[in-house]
């Protein structure tokens, strides 16, 4: 197995601390949004092998097993990260498979280069992905019930709102969500910063349910992004809950630290709290104007003392290891191939010793034991 040395992104919205924290290390003072972990040609992770997208690509099979290479190709199909939100990432929705590949090949034959701001499908793979709370995790995910939305819009009492609050309460569902994210994003500009100004207000002196869009308003003062982020649920996770984030469901993370895992892919549509790009008619057509619960989901145990978090994706499959003083080392050996992150505590991985935030990656069919007191999580595929 290789010990990876990985990237860390320095994003604006990163944490300053979190990171560094996890590490054990100094704070560089600057933003540290992601540390990466996998094949991603924007930053591979090293191994003593060479860069790991490099190392894959001169053996596929050897390193990624037969399986792995018949079902997704002679490429590493996930990306692991530590992500550390010091203030909220843009409000954004990703594509589902069909969707990717229709809007690359669309781009593709326009000739929209792909580093134009206004580009929107980076690659032809849709990107599911799983946040994993290490820390108290704040986020936005999927619509709320429109007429609880309605309810908490009209106790701001700002009067710009009372078209929304009015279409909030008609039927269907569905079109009444369509109808106010779209007036929401083609509103004036000038109007709708006076609305989001008027909401911060309102937001701040009443508190409670509100607090989290405050926050979001004070991060991002006039942006509509704010009445759409009021449109979402809010969830706060608990250390080791998680949250899986499927085509078409709107969502952002707020504030915490995580381990997210993602198929490779960099397809992101932005409905606001940004500067970048957002394609209104294009989002329109990605989202899923439906109400769900954020479905915030928990480990499941299995005899070998594993704990699995379930999803329906097959690119990735993440689990982790809580092992206590005195527990037999674990056999992970698979056919697979697989990154193992340490998060707590101090582990071996075969002969390698991880602390919090160092890695390995291990080759498919290569033996595969963790032993040690501490926090392993396991990211692999399902082939």
């Amino acid at each position: 197995m290789d010990r990876l040395s990985n990237t860390i992104r320095p994003y604006a919205w990163g944490s300053t601390t979190a990171i560094a924290e996890l590490l054990g290390v100094e704070p560089s003072g600057e933003p540290q949004a992601e540390m990466w972990m996998g094949a991603h040609p924007g930053a591979p992770s090293g191994t003593g092998r060479g860069a790991l997208d490099r190392v894959i690509e001169a053996d596929p099979e050897r390193e990624l097993g037969p399986r792995a290479v018949a079902k997704f190709g002679p490429r590493l199909p996930f990306l692991l990260k530590i992500l550390a939100a010091g203030a909220p990432l843009s409000l954004q929705v990703h594509p589902d498979l069909a969707q990717a590949k229709d809007g690359y090949a669309d781009e593709e034959s326009r000739g929209v280069p792909l580093d134009a701001p206004h580009r929107n499908y980076k690659d032809a793979n849709h990107k599911p992905e799983l946040i994993c709370a290490l820390t108290e995790f704040d986020g936005l995910c999927g619509f709320r019930a429109p007429a609880e939305t309605a309810d908490l819009l009209e106790a701001l009492g700002v009067d710009s709102l009372k078209p929304y609050v009015d279409l909030l309460r008609a039927h269907p569902e569905d079109a009444a969500l369509r109808e106010v994210l779209t007036a929401v994003l083609t509103a004036d500009p000038e109007q709708m910063a006076e609305t989001v100004t008027a909401v911060t207000a309102a937001a701040q002196r009443l508190g409670g349910p509100y607090a989290p869009y405050a926050g979001i308003a004070h991060h991002y003062p006039g942006d509509p992004g704010v009445i759409a982020a009021m449109l979402l649920n809010h969830v706060r996770l608990q250390p080791g809950e998680a949250l899986f984030l499927g085509a078409g469901v709107p969502h952002a993370y707020l504030d915490g630290l995580g381990v997210e895992i993602m198929a490779n892919s960099d397809n992101v549509l932005r409905c606001g709290l940004t500067p970048k790009h957002v394609d209104v008619p294009e989002l329109l057509r990605i989202v899923r104007f439906e109400p769900t619960d954020p479905g915030v989901l928990r480990p499941e145990a299995t005899p070998d003392g594993e704990e699995v978090y379930e999803t329906p994706i097959d690119e990735f499959r993440l689990s982790r290891f809580v092992l206590p003083e005195g527990a037999a080392p674990h056999d992970l050996t698979a056919t697979t191939p697989q990154i193992l992150l340490c998060t707590a505590g101090t582990v071996h991985a075969g002969e390698l010793p991880l602390t919090p935030g160092q890695s390995v990656f291990v080759p498919a069919g290569e033996k595969a034991e963790v032993s040690g007191v501490g926090t392993v999580f396991r990211a692999t595929v399902v082939a």
